[in-house]
């Protein structure tokens, strides 16, 4: 098993980008509100989103290059767009995740309840972690934190499954009234992760050929297979705990991403008993902590990567360059537009849910086009799979704007 856990790679990463908000608020909130009822939701949404996630990987490991070397040949308009659109939205994603993370962390560790404190502590944690360790420790860390949340979920919801005595229905359900269905809007929307998270997935499949020349194309899409089955069954196991812990309670939370961290921890340890304190801790800590340094890892790498390719200079210094942006940024916005943070996640939000099928329809595009190898070109089936996921998330996206 170890030796196993050893081979994986960047299918971890992506698991670690995607299981955060989404699983941990989303996943767990969709339990309490619904109970099983959203499960529907949450299987169809991986489904057509697969096609175009598993594109990154096939597409670096088939031609030697990243998504972003794909959407220059592409033209690059195409490039420009992804760098204007990563820029907009990942100084506010970056700090979304961390002032969650900072709750979580201030309730397991103590030292201090200010959760721009422990933001700061935790941004120069991952810088440090990032720009020593590089992509070979966080490869490494990773396989502990997910392998670590895994255990304590899968524990947490086995004494959960043990100490409810609700009867919970798996019967689906589509809600109708208007707060229902802006949930489930944002539920879907960022399940298991923004599309453009892609984009990352094959830039850290080239650092892990650097690393290991074995790990080549077939072995790249199994790695990513396993790290989304991942996301999947995290994504049940949060909603399950919801289900079950919160559903039969009657309990909705706290709207703010630092209350809903004290409140999350608090819930489940007066419902399953005090001695389940550290299992829910760690699970929730482990499962935004990995996403708050995939994130500072990810957005540079990609910004790095596109400085290059659009303004052809060299790129040696780029990445460092764009981790002290993105960590000075998120500073600046802890420090001095922490107010206006639902107004910042809203905008992130609306871009990240609108421009799917921007990502979703030039991924599709450059793997069926003259700049893949003909070996590697998708299946009939994800061909049809791509084309039902284009025609989905466009109209989820129309659905969401009429929604506003």
């Amino acid at each position: 098993m170890i030796r196993f856990i050893k081979k994986l790679g960047p299918g971890l990463l992506f698991a670690g980008a995607a299981i955060g908000v989404s699983h941990l608020v989303q996943s767990t909130r969709a339990g309490a509100d619904y109970g099983y009822g959203l499960l529907w939701a949450l299987l169809l949404v991986h489904l057509f989103k697969y096609p175009f996630f598993q594109y990154g990987p096939r597409y670096a490991m088939a031609t030697g290059e990243s998504l972003l070397d794909g959407y220059r040949k592409l033209g690059k308009g195409v490039l420009l767009l992804y760098f204007i659109l990563n820029f907009t939205t990942m100084f506010t994603i970056q700090t979304a995740v961390t002032i969650v993370t900072a709750g979580l962390a201030s309730n397991l560790f103590g030292i201090t309840t200010n959760p721009i404190i422990w933001s700061i502590i935790i941004t120069l944690i991952c810088m440090v972690i990032l720009m020593l360790g590089k992509y070979k420790l966080l490869d490494n860390l990773m396989k502990i934190i997910i392998t670590t949340l895994t255990i304590c979920t899968v524990i947490a919801i086995f004494i959960a499954s043990s100490k409810s005595t609700a009867h919970l229905s798996f019967s689906q359900v589509i809600p109708t009234e208007t707060a229902g269905l802006a949930f489930i809007i944002a539920f879907m929307g960022w399940m298991p992760a923004p599309l453009d998270v892609s984009v990352w997935h094959s830039l850290w499949a080239l650092e892990k050929k650097k690393m290991e020349k074995t790990y080549k194309t077939k072995r790249s899409i199994t790695d990513f297979n396993i790290g989304y089955l991942s996301t999947i069954i995290l994504g049940i196991f949060f909603l399950s705990l919801g289900a079950l812990v919160m559903h039969s309670a009657n309990e909705s939370f706290n709207s703010g991403a630092t209350q809903f961290a004290f409140q999350f921890i608090n819930m489940y340890t007066e419902t399953l008993g005090t001695y389940t304190y550290y299992i829910i801790a760690i699970a929730a800590f482990t499962a935004m902590f990995s996403t708050t340094l995939t994130t500072l890892d990810a957005s540079p790498r990609a910004m790095a990567k596109s400085t290059t390719l659009l303004f052809n200079i060299d790129g040696k210094y780029h990445f460092a360059s764009w981790i002290i942006i993105l960590a000075l940024g998120t500073i600046c916005i802890l420090l001095f537009l922490l107010s206006e943070m639902k107004m910042l996640i809203d905008i992130a939000t609306i871009l990240s849910f609108v421009t799917a099928p921007f990502y979703a329809i030039i991924n599709y595009k450059l793997v069926t086009s003259k700049h893949m190898p003909k070996k590697w070109r998708p299946s009939k089936s994800m061909h049809v799979l791509s084309w039902a996921g284009i025609i989905f998330l466009i109209g989820f996206s129309i659905w969401y704007l009429l929604s506003l």
